[in-house]
């Protein structure tokens, strides 16, 4: 889009892509715009190039296998990002603080955890880590925890006693249940005991495609009649023909979750991991249980990270999707749901303490 108005200014382009590209652009900076999950390299770059991608609102990962200690040290890690780069990203605590990042022009930092690990073993901890402003908990993350389990697991014995009671704590203090990671019976039953809608941040459908980590339609048809929010992944690993998924592939599979789930439901998280170093990818699927390497989606022969998909890699990614939502056959209010607004209305209501 860039290139087609900067073609114009020197007589390349028509003017009526110019002005269609104008107002496109137009139409999409008029909307919220939040990505439900990223866990890149967060550098004073990076964060300029969120700014510039039009993105308000990001929810970072904090933690994946970190214990309440070591989560403590995240939070000064980031305490100091917010210090060094004030003039480019806030912390946020409330949707207000979404709101004020998009009136200064900046973009607001939310957190959640992978892992229940945070808390430890104590129940006490979910209410101390949600004063500290963690927003959201995953219950697990792809192992037995002692909440739930995971989806790696052969044998799903659901949310125990513990994460019950867990479950009930996190309704209390307005800290949302994130079922990413986490098995099919384990995902049906937090759905059920949970008194609050919860969400599934980044993760896509079995429908299409075939993956652990993806939902089948029976979690999806629960998560949303119960008011729970999908936040669509764009991990190749979980996309229809991997890295090489189209604009239009990821377009598609939003456009038939529409039809099947209503679109108020739906969002973006899109599990993006840019610039990490391969020690980072083994330290998600590793932690410290394992001696042996654990490949995740991947395998031996496929260990590293992925390749990125080019239509999103860049600060364009969230108004392509934008745009290929419009062209099939989204209208705007509903495409800019889907960006964004989805995300802001159901963290307005489940960060809200009971």
């Amino acid at each position: 889009m860039l290139a087609a108005i900067e073609a114009q200014l020197i007589g390349h382009a028509p003017s009526g892509y110019l002005h269609k590209a104008e107002k496109e652009f137009d139409m999409y900076q008029d909307h919220i715009v939040i990505d439900g999950l990223q866990y890149s390299h967060w550098d004073r770059d990076y964060f300029k190039m969120l700014q510039a991608s039009g993105i308000h609102a990001v929810h970072a990962t904090l933690v994946y296998h970190e214990d309440a200690r070591q989560t403590m040290t995240r939070f000064a890690e980031w305490n100091s990002r917010f210090e060094q780069n004030s003039d480019l990203i806030l912390p946020v605590y409330s949707v207000f603080d979404i709101e004020n990042a998009k009136q200064q022009g900046k973009v607001g930092i939310f957190f959640g955890a992978q892992n229940c690990s945070p808390i430890d073993d104590e129940i006490g901890l979910i209410s101390v880590m949600r004063r500290l402003g963690l927003l959201i908990m995953q219950l697990t993350y792809n192992n037995q925890s002692l909440l739930a389990t995971g989806c790696y697991e052969q044998n799903d014995s659901g949310v125990t006693r513990f994460g019950q009671q867990a479950i009930a704590e996190m309704n209390r203090v307005g800290m949302i249940i994130d079922m990413s990671h986490s098995a099919e019976q384990s995902t049906l039953e937090a759905i059920e005991i949970s008194s609050r809608p919860i969400c599934i941040s980044h993760a896509n459908p079995t429908t299409a495609h075939e993956a652990l980590r993806n939902k089948s339609d029976t979690v999806i048809s629960a998560l949303t009649k119960a008011g729970g929010l999908l936040g669509f992944s764009l991990y190749p690993f979980h996309l229809p023909n991997g890295s090489d998924c189209t604009l239009n592939d990821f377009c598609t599979m939003i456009a038939d979750c529409a039809d099947k789930y209503g679109v108020e439901h739906l969002a973006i998280g899109s599990d993006l991991c840019l610039n990490q170093p391969q020690a980072v990818l083994e330290w998600m699927r590793n932690g410290r249980w394992s001696k042996a390497m654990d490949y995740g989606e991947g395998n031996a022969n496929n260990s590293g990270w992925p390749d990125t998909l080019p239509w999103f890699a860049g600060k364009d990614g969230m108004e392509n999707i934008y745009n290929g939502l419009l062209k099939h056959g989204f209208n705007d209010k509903d495409a800019g749901k889907i960006i964004g607004q989805n995300w802001f209305d159901f963290l307005e209501s489940g960060i809200k303490p009971l």
